[in-house]
C-alpha cells in the first residue's frame, strides 16, 4: 500500500460542460474545472519502475474529462460525485478528493470561482468464503444457479470456487447426501448486510428452515470474512462449527489453500484432523461467471 501520505494530484481538468439547473445553462453550456487529489500508495511504483504499479493519471483525466462534457446532472455535488466514483474504481486509489470549480456560475454579483470539494474513501474489501449445500431438487444445478447470483450481487466479487463433494448428513432426520462446495472472493459488504444478501439467494432457490437440520434446496453460510469476528444473534463469524467440519474444510482448501480460520488456524492444518469419511469428491464442474473470474 506504501505511505498513506501519497498523492497524485492532477488539477484544473476542463472542459465544457451543460450541468447546471437553468435551461441557459443546460442550452448553451459552461466551462468547468475539476482538480483531483488521489491517495496512493507509491512504494511498490517507485522500486519497479513501471506503470501498472501504479495508478495512470492520464487514464483518471481522460475518465474526469469524460464526465465533464459527458450527461448533464442539474447539481455540481451530483457531478463531483459520479467523479469520485470514477476515481476510486482505478485500482490502487485509497481514496480522492475532488474540486470541481464553476467560474461561470449564474451569480447575479461578482465573484472569481464557485468550489466544491468532497473527499471519498475507498470501500474496504475483506476475504469472504461462503459454504454451499444443497441434498433436494437438481443440486448442482442449484449450486451453479447460486454461484452464479452470487457473483452477481452489488458488493460480492468471486475469485475461486471448489470442487464439488457428496457428503454424508450430520445429524437432523434421515435425508439424502449433500453437494457442497465453497467459493471464496471479497466484499465490500458489512457482515449482516452480506447475511441478508446471501439469505436473499438462498430464498430464490426455495430455502424454507421448518425442520432443524433439515434437508434443503440450498443452504449459504458465511464461513469467514476476513479477520473479523461477528458474534450476533442472526450471525457468528467465523463459523463456529467450520473448524470440525469436513465437507467445508476440504473444498475451501480447494477454494483457498492458504485460508485461514481467525482464532482456529490454517484450513489446509484443521482439514488434518478431520474425520474426512462420507467426504467424496464428485466429477461435478462449478464455473464462476466470466465477470468474476
Amino acid at each position: 500500500m506504501g505511505d498513506p501520505r501519497d498523492r497524485i494530484v492532477v488539477t484544473g481538468i476542463r472542459g465544457h460542460g451543460r450541468h447546471g439547473v437553468f435551461d441557459h445553462e443546460r442550452r448553451d453550456g459552461q466551462e468547468f474545472a475539476v482538480d483531483v487529489e488521489l491517495e496512493v500508495g507509491t512504494t511498490a511504483a517507485a522500486r519497479s519502475d513501471d506503470l501498472a504499479d501504479t495508478v495512470d493519471y492520464g487514464q483518471v483525466a481522460i475518465a474526469v474529462h469524460a464526465l465533464i462534457v459527458g450527461e448533464p446532472v442539474d447539481l455540481v455535488e451530483t457531478l463531483a460525485e459520479r467523479i469520485a466514483d470514477a476515481c476510486l474504481a482505478f485500482g490502487g486509489v485509497h481514496a480522492v478528493t475532488v474540486t470541481v470549480h464553476k467560474p461561470s456560475a449564474p451569480i447575479p454579483v461578482p465573484f472569481d470561482d464557485v468550489q466544491l470539494r468532497i473527499r471519498r474513501t475507498a470501500p474496504v474489501r475483506r476475504p469472504v468464503a461462503l459454504a454451499l449445500g444443497s441434498n433436494l431438487g437438481d443440486s448442482a444445478t442449484v449450486l451453479q444457479a447460486a454461484v452464479d447470483d452470487l457473483a452477481a450481487l452489488p458488493g460480492l466479487r468471486l475469485g475461486a470456487v471448489s470442487a464439488v463433494y457428496r457428503t454424508a448428513p450430520v445429524g437432523g432426520p434421515e435425508q439424502p447426501d449433500y453437494l457442497n462446495a465453497v467459493v471464496v472472493g471479497e466484499t465490500t459488504l458489512d457482515p449482516l448486510a452480506l447475511l441478508t444478501a446471501t439469505q436473499g439467494v438462498e430464498r430464490a432457490h426455495h430455502r424454507v428452515r421448518d425442520v432443524r437440520l433439515g434437508p434443503r434446496t440450498l443452504d449459504v453460510d458465511v464461513i469467514a470474512l476476513g479477520d473479523e469476528v461477528v458474534d450476533e444473534p442472526t450471525l457468528q463469524v467465523p463459523h463456529p462449527r467450520a473448524h470440525e467440519r469436513a465437507f467445508v474444510l476440504v473444498p475451501w482448501t480447494d477454494a483457498d489453500p492458504a485460508a485461514v480460520i481467525p482464532g482456529r488456524g490454517p484450513v489446509a492444518d484443521l482439514v488434518a484432523g478431520v474425520d474426512r469419511t462420507g467426504v467424496t469428491r464428485t466429477d461435478i464442474v462449478l464455473e464462476l461467471p466470466a465477470a468474476a473470474s
